[in-house]
């Protein structure tokens, strides 16, 4: 039976936009916590030849601000803060009788200098090195729309459209080659209505051959609601959710070990879907039932201030901050092994239990997960591709490569809904947030309105691009998300506003470009992404 682990990479813009607690330090604190590990333990799989065919994902708004030169300089700024907080603390604690908690601070020192050597080795280019390990066959590198916008919501399928296109331009900028997975922002999905065409029409229409999807769209399973239980807005993984009444789920009827044709016979390409696992996923998206809440594992949310050091451990789901004990990574890294263990036997005694030639378990998660919010979660990556070699019944392959050896054959027809809190839309368009949808609809139908004739104008097309830019970014799912989960609601408020007004006053200015211009080159050189975003709509308006 194929193993497809596969990790979504996302963060909103956040690049000149301040830097604590929402600012720069939130991409810093993913490259220093996730990336940069995640790629320390690739390339030691790869030199110790363990196979490890990840399927990984970035944003085209998180690329693009990974290779930003600005982060460069943040990320250095970022490690500056914590060695100067790691040289500082030794002295605190001793005065606060804290010392059993020194041995930890030159933990953190080493794991900060071994970290910002790999940085530097790889010439400040976490973009880069993935994609060499890309190249090298190691892994496969997925696309996504744009700025994760929640394509169903959206007014308009050319708003849809432009996501996709987008994401699909900007991912073979930044790692060479055309994307053939897509992942779904929110795993949000929408059939066709009327005239206006299903996701997948959407996804084939702009190049790509696969997505992932929750068991019960597919109506195999019960809506595992991600973010309920362990929800990124704040902090995706620890926001607790909405009080809602949960909605009648159909009976599971389908299998989630196999991946489906979404699109009829003779689309091009056609497109499949691969349907989330609720068993495997349960064990590493679950705070209170899986491996994070283990009691050795590193706690999250005790810091200590100034410096921003973790030093203590989860202790027990119950217990207050003040009594958390001091962590200890030796016995961490132990519960990390049989942590992979139980995940890889898992895995196998589903393999056990479907033997059919196309079988596959599909197990999707938000990277930022490993080593972020669960510190441990990417040495348990590791130690799971490890453990998995001593399981002949189960492949770990990409996705692609599962579809390549295994086609989707089988017709499928998903509900509607995402792998949100009650498996629907509720997390994103809510009481709270409907505002925001009908602030985007004016947007979107005065943007289409101006682009055709803006696009034939040089005087007009450099206000049309920055347009497009803050309508992609007014668009992102991570607003109405911070909204509902009510973690940060002022500043995903603001953020929100801040994008549509942009957008509003530059499509207003296409009528005298000359008046918008220096607003243009302002908002170009805060907002610098997506240097081609001109060309994705002509793209769309020619389709």
């Amino acid at each position: 039976m194929d193993f497809v682990l596969t990790l979504h990479s996302h963060l909103p813009y956040v690049l000149h936009h301040g830097r604590w607690p929402h600012g720069s330090d939130w991409l810093c604190e993913a490259a220093v916590d996730t990336y940069l590990p995640l790629l320390e333990r690739l390339h030691e799989l790869a030199d110790a030849r363990v196979p490890a065919p990840l399927t990984i994902g970035f944003t085209p708004v998180l690329a693009n601000q990974l290779v930003s030169p600005a982060l460069t300089q943040e990320l250095e700024a970022f490690f500056d803060q914590r060695e100067k907080a790691c040289a500082e603390a030794p002295a605190g604690l001793a005065a606060t009788g804290e010392t059993a908690l020194l041995p930890l601070v030159d933990f953190w020192k080493a794991r900060l200098a071994r970290l910002r050597a790999l940085f530097h080795a790889i010439d400040c280019d976490i973009v880069g090195a993935f994609r060499r390990l890309q190249d090298a066959g190691r892994l496969e590198i997925i696309g996504s729309a744009a700025t994760h916008g929640y394509l169903p919501l959206l007014a308009r399928d050319e708003s849809i459209r432009l996501q996709l296109t987008v994401g699909r331009s900007e991912h073979r900028r930044l790692f060479g080659r055309d994307p053939v997975g897509c992942w779904v922002p929110e795993c949000a999905y929408r059939p066709r209505a009327g005239q206006r065409p299903g996701v997948e029409e959407q996804l084939s229409a702009t190049g790509f051959g696969y997505f992932f999807t929750d068991a019960h769209l597919a109506k195999a399973g019960e809506p595992l609601a991600s973010y309920g239980d362990a929800p990124l807005g704040a902090e995706r993984f620890d926001v607790d959710p909405p009080v809602t009444r949960a909605r009648a789920v159909a009976k599971a009827v389908r299998s989630p070990y196999l991946a489906y044709r979404v699109t009829p016979p003779r689309a091009r390409p056609p497109v499949a879907a691969l349907v989330r696992d609720p068993r495997s996923s349960m064990q590493v998206w679950s705070r209170h039932q899986g491996y994070p809440g283990d009691e050795w594992y590193l706690e999250f949310h005790k810091i200590r201030w100034p410096g921003g050091l973790k030093l203590w451990r989860v202790t027990g789901a119950e217990v207050d901050l003040g009594a958390k004990r001091a962590y200890d990574p030796a016995a961490a890294h132990g519960r990390v092994e049989d942590h992979a263990r139980h995940f890889a036997h898992l895995i196998a005694a589903i393999a056990a239990e479907h033997t059919g030639a196309g079988d596959v378990v599909v197990a999707p998660f938000d990277t930022e997960l490993f080593g972020h919010w669960w510190f441990e979660g990417v040495d348990f990556i590791a130690a799971l591709y490890r453990e998995l070699r001593h399981h002949t019944g189960v492949r770990p392959v990409t996705a692609a490569q599962h579809l390549q050896s295994h086609p989707a054959r089988v017709a499928l027809r998903l509900a509607e809904g995402s792998w949100g809190v009650n498996g629907d839309h509720s997390m994103w368009l809510n009481a709270g947030t409907a505002w925001t949808w009908l602030r985007l609809r004016a947007l979107e139908d005065a943007f289409w309105k101006a682009a055709p004739g803006a696009l034939a104008s040089p005087q007009t097309r450099p206000v049309l691009a920055q347009a497009a830019r803050e309508l992609l970014l007014a668009q992102s799912s991570d607003w109405q998300f911070m909204i509902s989960t009510g973690a940060v609601p002022d500043y995903a408020e603001r953020r929100f506003q801040l994008h549509c007004d942009d957008a509003e006053r530059l499509i207003k200015g296409l009528a005298a470009p000359s008046s918008v211009e220096q607003l243009t080159d302002e908002l170009a050189r805060r907002d610098e992404l997506f240097p081609d975003v001109l060309e994705s709509v002509a793209e769309v308006l020619e389709a």
